[in-house]
């Protein structure tokens, strides 16, 4: 069975992605457990970076995929439509775990910066600040659950179906 692969561009925007989000997850993870001080502060300050970093890349993603439509799956029925909308609900979580994040710190009185260059903030709203904070750390577990998820359907097309569908999110030639 020959079927198309995603185009280059589109395999390195979602491995790159991948890793920068398996990045943040960690650094997430890790950073709340550090006692106060330049540590913490710079691993909350790359934090921050990263994550608009992703925000930005997910737009490029989308961007691209609007201009560069996937290659036809060759799935169909429920599988089908259980992967659109699984597609879908990654995009979205992908806007809006980094989107609540900013909103979060742009909420605190600490400085809100992109590797450096100082970005808009509003005063410090402690209310909002929580409520921004919830939806951030929601959105962030949903998405690590869906991206667990994804990759298990991967692995699933992969080593039980056979039916190459991984292979198409790797670069090279067709299937």
């Amino acid at each position: 069975m020959s079927e198309a692969r995603y185009s280059l561009p589109a395999v390195a925007l979602h491995w790159l992605q991948a890793a920068l989000i398996a990045g943040l997850f960690v650094l997430g993870w890790t950073m709340v457990d550090l006692p106060k001080g330049a540590d913490r502060s710079a691993a909350y300050a790359l934090h921050k970076s990263l994550g608009l970093s992703a925000l930005l890349l997910t737009v490029a993603r989308i961007a691209w995929r609007r201009r560069h439509p996937p290659p036809p799956a060759f799935t169909a029925g429920w599988e089908a439509s259980l992967a659109a909308a699984s597609h879908r609900l990654l995009y979205c979580l992908l806007l809006l775990a980094p989107a609540a994040g900013y909103l979060t710190a742009a909420f605190t009185a600490y400085p809100m910066k992109f590797f450096g260059l100082p970005l808009p903030k509003a005063a410090p709203d402690a209310a909002l600040n929580a409520a921004f904070k919830l939806a951030h750390e929601a959105s962030v577990w949903l998405l690590a659950s869906l991206a667990v998820l994804h990759g298990l359907a991967a692995l699933y097309h992969l080593l039980v179906r056979r039916d190459r569908i991984f292979l198409r999110m790797l670069p090279g030639r067709d299937c």
